[in-house]
């Protein structure tokens, strides 16, 4: 190409194709524990966005419920950030080793927040009389889970999704989805704040539906934009 052409026609895109290739070639060269600077510098930017991101949706449309006070008095409350603090915290590293193809992904921390929750549904199985598990499980903010938590979390898979294509992910579908997953465990986060529906059998079905559906976006737009 010309020099004027190469200006009009620039790609932004096969740019950062390049780099990944460039990428891919020092990761498989260099020691594998020691990441470059410039992948640890975008991962930090990438979640620290992702976080205020987050928090700024969440202050100019949500708040906090109104009865956050009482409410962190209670065990079911606060056990919604323990779960979802653990999903989120469980997929970052696998996330980052995902962008290395030399990195082993560490997949078994991601069980700490399913096991957690099965835990938390098998104590309010016996805490509460039958009659009341369905009342739990349906809740009364389900079609606001499912709305809330994938529109808190499009801008952090946004930021994770950029920083992935500053590596070199071997499989974009599987480093697409585990960055939807972190994304919904970030946003669920937040969204369990402004949530009145405090029952593990809620969290377990509800919010585990809306985190799927960020997780099922991740991997189809991984499959798109992280192939190089």
């Amino acid at each position: 190409r010309t020099a004027s052409r190469a200006g009009r026609d620039r790609d932004p895109l096969r740019e950062i194709g390049q780099m990944k290739t460039d990428d891919l070639i020092r990761a498989i060269t260099a020691d594998a524990g020691k990441p470059p600077v410039s992948m640890r510098s975008a991962w930090l930017v990438a979640l620290g966005g992702a976080i205020l991101i987050a928090a700024a949706v969440f202050a100019l449309f949500l708040g906090p419920r109104p009865d956050i006070a009482a409410a962190a008095e209670t065990s079911r409350f606060l056990f919604k950030f323990v779960v979802t603090a653990a999903l989120f915290a469980s997929a970052i590293p696998v996330l980052r080793a995902l962008a290395r193809p030399a990195d082993a992904a560490p997949f078994p921390l991601m069980l700490a927040a399913p096991s957690l929750l099965l835990l938390a549904i098998a104590l309010e199985l016996v805490a509460l009389p039958q009659a009341q598990w369905r009342p739990a499980l349906v809740g009364t903010n389900a079609f606001y889970c499912l709305t809330l938590i994938p529109l808190l979390g499009l801008g952090p898979l946004a930021a994770m999704l950029a920083a992935l294509k500053r590596g070199a992910p071997t499989s974009p579908v599987l480093a697409g989805a585990v960055a939807g997953l972190a994304a919904g465990g970030l946003a669920a986060i937040f969204y369990a704040a402004y949530c009145t529906d405090d029952s593990p059998l809620f969290v377990a079905t509800w919010y585990s539906l809306a985190v799927l559906m960020l997780t099922v976006l991740g991997a189809v737009v991984g499959r798109m934009v992280l192939r190089w």
